[in-house]
């Protein structure tokens, strides 16, 4: 394995609690357990989710119980800084919620990427981690965080924006984390083998879900960290639900499906036909 020998920062960025689970959790927990400093941005608390159990929250403290939730996440992948942004979940596409005055979606750019450019000069990460062009699945909160990590990437070497926010530091690279296509085709076969439903992911390549599998950078064995990750994604009882699709296949086999998380990297331009096994391989040369 071509690990770093060397203490580095990672610095993951999304938008939602929850969000940090599924595609950076085993990567989290794993390179914080080898010593590097790992660190999680989050834009808001995630107030208009849906609520899995009405017992565990409400529309008007939902985003009080997801911070907590979060966190709780946040503690079971050993994350050493937790920094939440004041910005309000946008919803869905098309909501009423993408209006509101707070929503990430209405969010001054600016305002944004100098809040993250200011993290990321005080971290000085080595890498960060956040969503690719279309959020995933192409939430307005998870494409804006995107568009706003990738300009902060960008501005926070540059002496002569954001000036106010620290000296200047220029992370050595950007990944996107991403879920393969191939992941998906397996999800969809486990859920026909369980008599489950599959309509979610029926015609997924059709709706834009999933990376090309040939144009991933990275793959890395999280298979020592399961535990970890699950308790993360549990942690997050209110979106982690019985109807949830990793709980609606038997546990081992949803632990089988996240033994790996996958990078792309986005800056600089990759070596060509890299595929990393290590979120550092390389920079200590």
């Amino acid at each position: 394995m071509n690990q770093s020998t060397s203490p580095k920062t990672l610095l993951a960025i999304f938008a939602h609690p929850d969000d940090e689970a599924f595609g950076t959790g085993g990567m989290l927990a794993l390179n914080a357990s080898r010593g590097h400093t790992t660190a999680l941005v989050t834009a808001t608390r995630g107030e208009v989710g849906e609520i899995s159990d009405p017992n565990l929250a409400d529309p008007e403290n939902l985003g009080q119980v997801r911070e907590q939730e979060l966190r709780n996440a946040a503690d079971a992948l050993s994350v050493g800084e937790l920094v939440i942004l004041n910005y309000r979940d946008s919803g869905m596409d098309g909501t009423d919620d993408n209006k509101h005055p707070q929503a990430l979606a209405q969010a001054d750019a600016d305002e944004v990427v100098g809040q993250l450019v200011a993290i990321i000069r005080r971290l000085k990460p080595d890498v960060i981690v956040t969503f690719d062009e279309n959020g995933g699945y192409g939430h307005p909160d998870h494409i804006a965080i995107h568009k706003h990590t990738v300009a902060a990437y960008d501005a926070s070497g540059d002496s002569s924006r954001f000036v106010d926010e620290g000296e200047p530091w220029n992370p050595q690279r950007l990944y996107y984390a991403v879920f393969p296509r191939s992941t998906f085709v397996r999800m969809r076969a486990l859920l026909e083998e369980n008599g489950e439903d599959t309509s979610e992911l029926d015609g997924f390549e059709e709706n834009d879900l999933g990376w090309p599998d040939d144009v991933i950078h990275g793959v890395i064995d999280v298979s020592g960290f399961l535990d970890a990750k699950w308790a993360a994604l549990n942690s997050h009882k209110t979106q982690f639900g019985p109807d949830h699709l990793f709980n609606r296949i038997p546990v081992e086999s949803a632990k089988t499906l996240m033994r790996q998380e996958y990078i792309f990297q986005a800056a600089p331009e990759p070596p060509e036909d890299v595929t990393y096994s290590d979120v550092f391989e390389g920079l200590d040369s």
